[in-house]
C-alpha cells in the first residue's frame, strides 16, 4: 500500500486553535475573532498582545497593570549585551536574535517552571526585552552607543527612540505600530508550527521561541521581507527620480525576472487565494511613509513590480511586499527586518505555546521510507 504524501503538510490539520483564522468568508485574519484590520486601525500594540494571551480584550485595569510591567522591563539586561558584543557585526541579526533569547532563558529564574501563570510572565517580559535587543544590535552596527528606555513612551514609540535616538513623528509611530499588530499573529505557519512542536516535547518556553527564531530566518518565511528591499536594491533607488519612471524600470526588471524563472519573494501566500487580507491595511501604512517623506519613487518600484506579476502570474503581494520599503522608510537596515517580525510575533508565538501545553500531546509524524530495501553487510 503506498502511503499518501502531504510534501510541506499541505492541506494537513495538525489540531484546533483558538489564538487566530483566515475566515475564508471575509478574507480577513482573526486574532480570536476580531479582524486583524479593525485591530490595526484602533488597537496599541500592547492592547493586541493581551488580546491574544488572554483571549478577550483587556479591562481598564488590565491595560493599566501590564502598561506598568511592560515599562519596567524594557531594559537591555547586561548579559544579553555582553553575549551580542561577543558576536561578529558581520553575523545576520536574525542571529543576534536568536542568541538573545536563548540567553534570557539560560538566566531566567521561572525557566522551567512550565505553570501558566510562569509561561505568562515571561510572555510578557520577552515581550517588553526584545525592543532593546533589536535597537541595540542596529546601534552597534553603526558604532553608536546604546540609547537607554523611557518608560513615558508607549511600546512602539520606546521602540523607535531605542533604535534612532529621538522621538519619532507620530506618522511614523503610528505606521510602526500598524506592521507590529499585522505581523503578531499568523496561525500555524512555520515559525509557529515549530514553537508548537518544541513545546510538545516539554521544553522550556525560551526554547520554543529560540526554535521558531530559526524557522523565520528563512527567505521562505521571515527573511522575504528583507527580499523585498533586496530587490527594490537590485532595480535600483534614486531618489530623485519619478514615480512613473521608477515604476517603469520596476516592471521591466520584473519581466525579465520571470522570463529567467527566477523567485521573486513578497507575492503570493500559501493560505490566502484572493490575496493577503494584511496588505491593504499595510499599504496604508507604506502609502503614509512615501507621504511624509516625499519618496515617490520607491511607490513607483512598489507599483511596477505589482502590475508586472499581476499580468504575468495573476499573484497578489504578501505582507513582507508592503512592511520592506516602510521599514526602509523609516530608517531600519534591510538585515533588521526580520528581527522586527521576531518582537511583533513574540506575542502569537507565546500564545501558541499556552496553548500547546494546557492540551498537548506530543507532534511526532510518520513519513513513508523510500531508501534500499533491507541489505545485509
Amino acid at each position: 500500500m503506498t502511503e499518501q504524501i502531504y510534501k510541506g503538510l499541505a492541506g494537513v490539520v495538525a489540531d484546533h486553535t483558538a489564538v487566530s483564522k483566515v475566515n475564508p468568508e471575509s478574507n480577513s485574519l482573526l486574532y480570536r475573532g476580531y479582524p486583524v484590520q479593525e485591530l490595526a486601525a484602533e488597537l496599541s500594540f500592547e492592547e493586541v498582545a493581551l488580546l491574544l494571551w488572554n483571549g478577550e480584550l483587556p479591562s481598564a485595569a488590565e491595560k493599566e497593570e501590564f502598561r506598568g510591567f511592560e515599562r519596567s522591563h524594557r531594559a537591555l539586561d547586561p548579559r544579553v549585551r555582553a553575549a551580542i558584543d561577543l558576536l561578529p557585526l558581520d553575523c545576520h541579526p536574525m542571529d543576534v536574535g536568536r542568541t538573545a533569547v536563548s540567553v534570557l532563558g539560560a538566566n531566567h529564574p521561572l525557566s522551567e517552571d512550565s505553570s501558566p501563570e510562569a509561561e505568562l510572565i515571561k510572555a510578557k517580559e520577552l515581550f517588553a526585552a526584545f525592543p532593546a535587543v533589536v535597537a541595540y544590535d542596529q546601534r552597534r552596527r553603526r558604532e553608536l552607543e546604546l540609547v537607554e528606555p523611557r518608560e513615558d513612551l508607549d511600546y512602539s514609540q520606546n521602540f523607535l527612540w531605542m533604535t534612532f535616538g529621538e522621538e519619532a513623528p507620530e506618522e511614523v509611530v503610528d505606521a510602526f505600530r500598524v506592521s507590529m499588530v499585522l505581523y503578531a499573529e499568523h496561525s500555524f505557519n512555520a515559525s509557529t508550527f515549530t514553537a508548537r512542536v518544541v513545546t510538545s516535547t516539554l521544553a522550556d518556553l525560551h526554547s520554543a521561541v529560540t526554535a521558531a527564531i530559526g524557522a523565520l530566518k528563512g527567505p521562505l518565511h521571515g527573511g522575504a521581507n528583507e527580499a523585498v528591499m533586496h530587490t527594490f536594491e537590485e532595480i535600483g533607488i534614486d531618489p530623485a527620480e519619478t514615480r512613473e519612471a521608477a515604476a517603469a524600470r520596476a516592471k521591466a526588471w520584473m519581466e525579465q525576472a520571470l522570463a529567467e524563472k527566477r523567485k521573486v519573494m513578497g507575492f503570493g501566500h500559501r493560505v490566502y487565494k484572493s490575496g493577503d487580507s494584511r496588505v491593504p491595511t499595510m499599504k496604508q501604512a507604506l502609502d503614509a511613509m512615501v507621504e511624509y517623506y516625499g519618496r515617490g519613487e520607491l511607490m513607483g518600484l512598489y507599483d511596477g513590480l505589482e502590475a508586472a506579476m499581476g499580468e504575468a502570474k495573476n499573484i497578489l503581494p504578501n505582507l513582507d511586499y508592503p512592511a520592506g520599503p516602510t521599514y526602509h522608510l523609516m530608517g531600519f537596515d534591510t538585515e533588521m527586518f526580520t528581527p522586527l517580525f521576531i518582537a511583533a510575533r513574540i506575542t502569537g508565538w507565546t500564545a501558541h505555546i499556552a496553548e500547546q501545553r494546557a492540551n498537548n500531546a506530543l507532534i511526532r509524524p510518520l513519513s513513508a521510507y523510500n531508501g534500499p530495501d533491507e541489505r545485509h553487510l
